[in-house]
């Protein structure tokens, strides 16, 4: 009797890893993409980017304080204001001819979703030598077309090589997402992520809050 039982138990262990070894043999699902997020991409945005599959840079609805927002380029200037040597205002296509860089960045919604997209643009660090920055300044704040504010300390900024995107997936940004320009802020929650920005304010007061974080948002907004 003592060998039967011996003998059950270790059939039972031989199917137990045969069904874990199968299992792990099974081939995978393939990884679909849902018709919505397929319609969402636009014309000739790119799907993938040195073996990375990029989301539609659009999210899954406008979250934005006024909505989509319509910039004209014509008469359109970047501001640099605040704590600098000199006050400068660029055009859009000035800030083209900068030197360009591309960073593939996760933007992280605090409603829950995220999107791996291609960003290209200058470095913020670039704009702000423009305008030479006062060693008392350390906070940026972003105002943007419709009134939306946020802001970063000014050494997050450098430490992380942020950049001011004008490009998504190889495409010019889009409306939606902010054209002109949208902060790449990088490791940070979406509501950092500022869109059609008209100003970079170099401050000192290190406790500045924006829209949201006057709502209660945390102002850092890191990832948890």
């Amino acid at each position: 009797m003592k060998r039967i039982r011996i003998a059950a138990a270790a059939a039972a262990v031989f199917l137990l890893l045969s069904a874990c070894t199968n299992k792990s043999q099974e081939p995978q699902e393939p990884d679909v993409m849902s018709k919505p997020t397929e319609e969402r991409y636009v014309a000739n945005e790119i799907k993938e980017y040195k073996g990375a599959r990029l989301d539609p840079a659009i999210g899954p609805r406008d979250n934005s304080i006024k909505g989509i927002q319509k910039v004209p380029v014509e008469g359109y200037s970047l501001k640099i204001k605040g704590l600098v040597n000199q006050e400068v205002a660029i055009s859009y296509d000035d800030v083209l001819e900068m030197e360009a860089f591309e960073k593939l960045i996760i933007l992280n919604c605090v409603e829950g979703w995220n999107a791996t997209v291609l960003w290209k643009g200058v470095r913020i660090k670039s704009l702000i030598d423009l305008a030479i920055a006062k060693n008392s300044a350390n906070t940026v704040i972003f105002r943007c077309y419709d009134g939306y504010t946020t802001s970063m300390p000014l050494s997050t900024i450098l430490e992380r090589d942020m950049i001011l995107a004008y490009s998504s997936n190889g495409v010019e940004l889009p409306p939606s997402l902010g054209f002109p320009f949208i902060v790449v802020a990088e490791d940070k929650l979406g509501y950092k992520w500022a869109r059609w920005v008209t100003e970079i304010e170099l401050s000192d007061n290190n406790t500045y809050k924006g829209y949201w974080e006057n709502y209660g948002y945390d102002n850092n907004a890191d990832i948890k």
